[in-house]
């Protein structure tokens, strides 16, 4: 039997420390795709915890035909789609961005740096602009890296519906980045940017083993 898979048997056993070990695992993966979904790092910690906590509720209903971690991304991505939809509907008198959410002050930086800053915060406005379903879809393939397989099992939908909304979120994409030439070239280095400079912040926090 596979490591995690026996983590798992132990865990909807009542085992906690077996689902601590399935916690400090995975935790990072989780704390990354958080992360890219929400652009928000003051919600990070707060979402994971939530993840993880309703993955330990409903172990009962992994069945191992897909991998655990397919199985806890799809809780993870449930999770904050939730939230999303709460805030949303949640009345506000005005939204201005936490201290800890403002991005460092270009003009303080590297002009390198400061450049790839600009893209990055306008590729995730760009981002904010496309339908939900596709914009998952985008960030677990085009940023994240799963495979169509994968994803259709994370977003429950077939596999061609996962294709069909990734070439449609890429077509609206580079559609909404016609005004701006530049960025538009420059789609998969933004891409790799974020995955690059996102890694740093899923680890922060992360309990010692």
């Amino acid at each position: 039997m596979d490591v995690v898979d026996e983590l798992v048997r132990r865990s909807r056993a009542g085992d906690r420390a077996a689902f601590t070990q399935l916690y400090r695992e995975h935790r990072q993966s989780v704390a990354r795709l958080v992360f890219r979904m929400t652009g928000r790092s003051n919600e990070v910690e707060d979402t994971v915890q939530e993840v993880f906590l309703q993955a330990y509720r409903s172990l009962g209903e992994f069945r191992g035909q897909s991998k655990f971690s397919t199985w806890l991304h799809r809780v993870a991505v449930n999770v904050v789609l939730m939230a999303r939809r709460a805030q949303r509907n949640r009345p506000s008198v005005i939204d201005l961005p936490l201290e800890s959410e403002r991005s460092p002050d270009p003009r303080l930086l590297p002009d390198e740096d400061a450049s790839r800053l600009r893209r990055m915060a306008a590729f995730r406005n760009l981002l904010e602009k496309i339908p939900e379903k596709k914009r998952v879809v985008y960030i677990l393939h085009d940023i994240e890296g799963l495979p169509p397989t994968e994803i259709a099992a994370i977003v429950d939908a077939p596999v061609l519906t996962v294709r069909t909304r990734l070439f449609y979120a890429r077509r609206e994409l580079i559609k909404l980045m016609r005004r701006d030439p530049v960025l538009a070239q420059l789609v998969d280095e933004i891409a790799a940017d974020l995955r690059q400079t996102e890694e740093p912040l899923a680890a922060a926090g992360e309990e010692e083993s």
